[in-house]
């Protein structure tokens, strides 16, 4: 039995079963839902799925004809899908412990990020495996211009531009993040409070604090879910989630950092500095 939840424990499920296949999806949708260079989805018989908790907390969001996404409307963690007949798809950020699973390969490769490179040696599909006409997709966040950096969550509520760079760009492997992302990890960039402005959609903002944390907090649009720029004032910098990135930075992750508490299913294959807890 595998149990799952969202960041803030509102949305609890358990699977009885094992998951057939594992990917890590490219697609320009599974990046800004979950604001991450890409997403790991396990997938299973929808007969060993069940909440145990918390269905009222989910909204769903259709991000193409007839493909609902669903997230806790509490934390904005994304949750998995239940809206495939006799199968489901799980976010494999949303489990705990080891999945009994390891990776298939990287589907819709030919639209991953620009600043993610793929160093691990697993297949690399433009499509679903097998499938001969194209999804619905996104293309590759374009080259900035002027230096400005323009961002977007995935059902376009919400914009935003970024100026003036990048202080450093994390890939966190916490338990914290993870679950929020539901994903392997996630990649924020650090900027000062000045380089952003919020284009539209301030309305549309959620703000969920992690009680007991001192600075953890994770911001998402109330409509589709994906996580979005936080300003922390405390510390005096914004916290931008890569994957709701619309225009190419200069640079990816700087390095990788919490990886003493990393997930057991995603092993680190490029040569970026590596941290136990935060950078040094």
């Amino acid at each position: 039995m595998l149990f799952g939840n969202c960041l803030c424990g509102s949305v609890r499920w358990r699977y009885l079963g094992a998951f057939d296949l594992m990917t890590h999806c490219h697609c320009g949708m599974c990046r800004k839902a979950h604001g991450t260079a890409f997403a790991t989805y396990v997938m299973g018989v929808r007969d060993g799925f069940a909440y145990t908790a918390g269905e009222d907390s989910i909204t769903c969001y259709e991000s193409s004809p007839g493909f609902i996404r669903s997230f806790c409307h509490h934390c904005g963690s994304v949750l998995p899908n239940t809206h495939l007949g006799e199968r489901f798809a799980a976010p494999a950020g949303g489990f705990d412990g080891d999945l009994g699973i390891s990776c298939a390969g990287h589907i819709f490769a030919k639209w991953k990020a620009p600043w993610h490179p793929i160093t691990d040696r697993l297949p690399q599909h433009d499509n679903y495996p097998g499938a001969a006409a194209p999804a619905v997709v996104r293309a590759p966040p374009a080259p900035a211009t002027a230096g400005v950096l323009g961002g977007s969550c995935l059902c376009g509520s919400v914009a935003y531009e970024v100026t003036g760079g990048f202080k450093i760009v994390h890939n966190c492997h916490c338990l914290r993040c993870r679950k929020a992302r539901a994903a392997a990890h996630c990649t924020n960039g650090l900027t000062a409070i000045e380089n952003l402005r919020l284009i539209r959609g301030e309305a549309q903002l959620v703000n969920y604090r992690l009680p007991g944390a001192r600075y953890f907090a994770q911001i998402f649009c109330a409509r589709c879910g994906s996580p979005m720029p936080r300003v922390d004032r405390e510390r005096n910098f914004v916290i931008v989630p890569f994957g709701s990135l619309d225009d190419a930075p200069v640079n990816g992750a700087h390095d990788h950092i919490f990886v003493g508490s990393k997930s057991s299913w995603y092993p680190i294959t490029d040569s970026l500095p590596q941290f136990e807890g935060p950078s040094r």
